[in-house]
């Protein structure tokens, strides 16, 4: 059983281990996941360890998580790497100077850069595939290999494989939620303006939020805490709790039974707690589907105008074709129509505040548990398919800005991991958080 990063740091307070002990075996687990990382920042990372276990030894810790192995998703910049973005045409770029604005912040704070994990393509699917650098899968799935789920794939493979107890991603449709929830791992999308995203490299800009992939949502307030969060560490009452659900998202056929009977489970045994279960319908949560299903995705939009200039040179032949015919689809998505969905979004974040009135919402993160990955792989198709399924529940939250964190709550018969998906209107991450940490031990009961 993977220990979460405050229980590593606290055996380096006990003296039980040193941060750099920790960062060696660390590295030997970083070389034995196969596709898991980009590159490794051996040098950074050895030189960061020797420095937490002398701050260690002389009583005079940075933070909570000095010392503390992190991972970080090939969109953040880290000095002296390529943040190629999971694309063979990026692998040629210059390194970056200097790290991007988390890293900065956590490094400070004295976690030890371990190095740049796998992604999707540009960060551009929720499955994980990479054609480039490898697809890495979870080793408890690996016969037959499921898959990550994107498109942070890298980043939560390193987390459940038990390399990192902590690993940055980006969600722009759903990419921390997603592969957090297929490992079954915490994964918090944050509001977009939460954290800072100098020197991350975007997909979309009005959609792409922050946050890390965890064994324990104590770990991802810690971490939230060190990045200017100032979350209390004490989860809010359980009595009292308001927890909207709607029975109609469950009803959907394309709900597996497992995710279904897992998420009821977890609202009963929330309910004996004192949580109070709102159970009816959330129109916007069914407009913001209807939305994305009918009037297309805000995100294509500002994907494709941001890749235009790589689409129209020679070197769009190294992409991926998946990736690469999903960017053309927006080639002529008209300026009329995106600026209709900004205001669109615009009402329904405000129509999402006014009908929760307080309360926090309650859905799958994803209706099913991670498909196997060879067809994925063989049927184009199904690619497309699957990856519109997966992705369908996390995108009204990405829509609206949403903070969410995905929580495990439970295996179907194959032990293959489902999860809830916890979300509260824009802004509201403070009191995400501490209602997460709440529920947390009721959700994963079995």
């Amino acid at each position: 059983m993977f220990i979460d990063a405050l229980a590593l740091a606290e055996g380096f307070a006990q003296g039980a281990s040193t941060p750099d002990l920790a960062f060696e075996a660390t590295l030997a687990r970083a070389r034995q996941a196969p596709a898991a990382f980009i590159s490794l920042t051996e040098t950074r990372g050895r030189r960061e360890a020797a420095a937490a276990s002398a701050r260690w030894a002389a009583g005079q810790p940075l933070s909570p998580l000095d010392g503390v192995p992190i991972a970080w998703k090939d969109l953040f910049d880290l000095a002296g790497t390529v943040t190629t973005a999971g694309a063979a045409a990026r692998s040629g770029l210059a390194p970056a100077n200097q790290d991007a604005t988390l890293v900065t912040q956590l490094t400070r704070a004295g976690l030890v850069n371990v190095g740049k994990t796998n992604l999707s393509e540009l960060a551009y699917s929720g499955l994980g595939l990479n054609p480039h650098f490898g697809t890495p899968v979870n080793p408890l799935y690996r016969e037959p290999a499921r898959i990550p789920g994107g498109s942070s794939s890298g980043s939560a493979i390193a987390v459940a494989a038990g390399v990192v107890p902590l690993a940055m991603g980006t969600d722009t449709a759903g990419s921390i939620r997603i592969p957090a929830a297929l490992n079954g791992l915490v994964g918090y999308r944050s509001s977009r303006r939460r954290y800072a995203a100098t020197g991350v490299f975007p997909l979309a800009r009005s959609l792409d939020a922050l946050g890390p992939l965890a064994r324990s949502v104590r770990d991802v307030i810690c971490v939230d805490t060190l990045l200017g969060g100032g979350v209390k560490d004490q989860p809010l009452s359980l009595g009292g709790l308001r927890l909207r659900f709607d029975p109609n998202v469950l009803g959907d056929s394309r709900i597996q039974p497992a995710v279904r009977d897992n998420l009821l489970a977890a609202l009963q045994r929330l309910a004996s707690a004192g949580a109070v279960i709102e159970e009816r319908p959330v129109h916007t949560v069914h407009a913001s589907l209807h939305l994305i299903e009918t009037r297309g995705w805000l995100g294509s939009a500002e994907a494709f105008a941001l890749h235009q200039s790589l689409l129209d040179s020679p070197a769009a032949d190294q992409l991926d074709p998946r990736v690469r015919k999903r960017l053309e689809r927006a080639r002529h998505f008209p300026a009329s129509e995106q600026i209709g969905l900004y205001q669109a979004a615009r009402d329904l974040r405000q129509q999402m505040a006014d009908e929760l009135d307080g309360a926090l919402l309650i859905t799958p993160t994803v209706g099913h548990v991670a498909p196997l990955l060879a067809p994925l792989e063989a049927d184009e198709e199904l690619f497309v398919q699957t990856n519109l399924a997966t992705l369908r529940l996390t995108m009204p939250g990405s829509l609206l800005d949403m903070p969410g964190v995905a929580l495990p709550s439970g295996v179907n018969a194959e032990g293959l991991a489902t999860s809830l998906l916890l979300s509260a209107p824009s802004g509201h991450d403070a009191v995400l958080l501490r209602a997460a940490l709440a529920i947390e031990p009721l959700v994963r009961s079995a």
